[in-house]
Order: structure tokens, then sequence, then C-alpha cells
């Protein structure tokens, strides 16, 4: 079956079609994004400012429209932290609804970690044992480790790489006094949880997301067009040397180094410090990078419920 999933995160709305059925493979069929920086748009108040609302809604109608184009039989729409944060997110949902028939489902820090870890394991399968999955994303970094498609422990941090560039980190670069601070906020946020997941242990340390990806990438590993199965890593070497490198940098600069999205480029910073924090504090120096995320895993989830049905 035609499966869409649109997903609405801090930084993009991103839609992704796939051809899947139960026990296979899903293979993408389309995929479109609007990089609307929702996060960027709540205000002092808490709320999602009035653009930032005619924005989302805007892009959900367009996609609607693309999976409907497409002859998707089903369309999974889910939300993040900037619309789980907003505090007039029960106002803008139900405006999406009325006026494109969307049904955004806000999903908690813990499921979206859930949701990863299941794309995860059934990217590396049983054999990977007992696995860490770390995911930053633009408002929150989420944690899990387990043997079974269903982590043990399943976690949610407010440490996203947009939230701690608009909160904690001035100028462009930022100062080192800043950046310093951000360690230092960062070391303490992780602590409680990093001792959680050492109790718990596991056999194979992964990381997943955009931010991940463009770590790895600076780091020196493949580029996207080698495909999602070339194996990439990201040492905690290669990494303290990306943050050595890009702390001094504007983010006009870092966007146009191979590899950095232009709308991501003023958040890699605050990414990369949170990613050394936590290996750093989990005790790793290496972690692999795979491909399957948050989206993958809502589908094999959808998936698995037809099945039972």
């Amino acid at each position: 079956m035609r499966l869409g999933v649109l997903d609405v995160g801090s930084n993009t709305v991103h839609l992704l079609v796939v051809d899947a059925h139960h026990g296979a493979h899903p293979w993408p069929a389309h995929s479109q994004k609007a990089e609307l920086r929702l996060a960027e748009k709540i205000g002092k108040d808490g709320d999602l400012s009035r653009a930032g609302a005619d924005s989302l809604v805007a892009a959900c109608a367009e996609a609607r429209d693309a999976a409907a184009g497409l002859e998707t039989e089903d369309l999974l729409a889910f939300a993040t932290s900037a619309v789980r944060d907003a505090k007039n997110s029960a106002r803008v949902l139900r405006r999406v609804r009325e006026e494109t028939g969307v049904d955004l489902q806000v999903l908690s820090g813990e499921a979206e970690a859930i949701m990863t870890f299941l794309a995860v394991r059934r990217w590396f399968g049983w054999s990977a044992g007992r696995l860490l999955v770390m995911d930053i994303g633009g408002g929150s970094l989420e944690l899990a480790t387990g043997i079974d498609e269903e982590p043990d422990v399943a976690m949610s941090v407010p440490l996203g790489a947009g939230r701690l560039t608009r909160e904690r980190l001035d100028g462009d670069p930022p100062s080192r006094a800043s950046v310093d601070a951000l360690c230092e906020y960062a070391e303490a946020e992780v602590a409680k949880p990093a001792k959680r997941l050492i109790d718990s242990g596991w056999d194979r340390p992964v990381a997943t997301s955009k931010t991940f990806r463009t770590l790895a990438r600076l780091a020196g590993a493949a580029p996207s067009s080698a495909g999602p199965r070339a194996p990439r890593r990201l040492t905690r070497t290669g990494l303290h040397q990306v943050l050595s490198f890009i702390r001094r940098m504007p983010s006009a600069a870092l966007a146009e180094i191979d590899g950095v999205s232009p709308g991501r480029a003023h958040q890699i910073l605050a990414g990369a410090v949170v990613a050394e924090v936590t290996m750093r504090s989990l005790g790793i120096d290496e972690v692999e990078i795979c491909p399957w995320a948050l989206r993958e895993g809502v589908i094999l989830r959808r998936l698995e419920v037809l099945e039972s049905s």
C-alpha cells in the first residue's frame, strides 16, 4: 500500500510517501520539504505566532494535495517539539484540521524516542544486540536503549539544536563564554539520563537525525550521494575536531560547506555541543549513523496496526 507521512518538526514540514507492506522494506516514492522554522516563531508569550500558524496551515494543505495526487491510501500526520511546546498548540491544531482536513497528532518526546528506536532496530536487525539510540532534533534530544523492538528505557531531554541556539548562544559566531556555558548546561541536563542508560547497558551505540548525519559528514563520512546503505560513523575524536573548527565560524560560512543545509547552519554548533557532551557522558568513542529515524518508525508502527486489524 502507499502511505504518506507528514512530519511537522521544529525546522521543517516533511512529507514522505512510501510504498510499504508488512514485512517488506518501505520504498520511498516521493519526498518534499517546506522549511518553516516553527520553533523560531514561538513568541515570548509561548504562543506560535499567527505567521507561524499561517505557514503551517499552508504547508499542510500543500502536503495533503501532494499526497492525494500520489494516491496515498493513508496520511499519517504528526508534530513534535515545536508544536508540542507552543501554549496555543490546541488552537493551532484545530485550525489545521478545520482548514486542511489534516489531523495532526502531537507526539510526546518519549513516543519520539520509542518510534525512532523501532526504526533503528529494524534497520540493523536482531544481530545488533542491545541498542543505544541517540537522536538530536530541533527541540529535544531523544535517548533509548533496549534488546527488543520496544526499548526498555526511552527518554526525551530539552537539548534540541534549535532550542539551544535560540536560548543559550549569543552572536554569530557565538562568544566563547556562551559556548562554554552551553557545554556546562548540557552536561548537567544529560547527567541523570546518562546514568540511567549506563545502568541499562548496550552493545551497539547508534545515532540518527539530520544533526548527527551532518556532523558525521563534517568529520569525513560518506556524502548523501553514496546512498543510505553506505556505512557512516562518527567518532568522538572527529566530533571534537569538528566542534573546535566550527565554533569560530559564522553561520553564513558554515552554510557553504558541503553537507551542511543552509537552513540549519546556525544550529550545527549547538548540535555538536550536545552530541559531544552526550557521547562523553556515556563514555562512547564511536557511533554508527542510521539513515532511518522517526518517520520510518511511524510507518513501521502503522503497518503493524494494519496487519493486526
